[in-house]
């Protein structure tokens, strides 16, 4: 069974930066494409961030662009997502997705993690 696990979240004053990490168990996440959700409180799920495997270009949301970073870590098959200058509105609970077909930011990724929670709040 493909399984993603993620890791790094918590909780983080405004302003601050968090780093999660999203590792895949039994495949090797490199050959995938892999994207970042959230869910907040009360609100669907969005896409936020995406990796593609076959050339890494990488694509961002409107509310996180110029404050996340998505990146591989190709020695250890993790995809990870910097955030930087975080705020209260960026509360939620953080997912990782992988498939082999990019998906782009949409929810169709055949594989998902149980999620992260990040909280942001003074």
């Amino acid at each position: 069974q493909l399984r993603l696990v993620e890791s790094g979240g918590g909780e983080v004053q405004p302003g601050g930066s968090l780093r999660l990490s999203c590792r895949g168990e039994v495949f090797f996440l490199n050959n995938y494409n892999v994207a970042w959700f959230r869910q907040a409180p009360g609100k669907a799920r969005e896409g936020i961030s995406r990796i593609a495997n076959f050339d890494d270009n990488t694509t961002y949301a409107d509310s996180v662009k110029g404050r996340f970073i998505i990146s591989r870590d190709t020695t250890n098959e993790l995809v990870n997502l910097q955030m930087n200058n975080l705020k209260p509105d960026d509360t939620g609970f953080y997912y990782c997705a992988a498939d082999q077909l990019d998906w782009g930011l949409g929810p169709e990724y055949g594989y998902w993690g149980q999620g992260t929670q990040v909280t942001v709040s003074s």
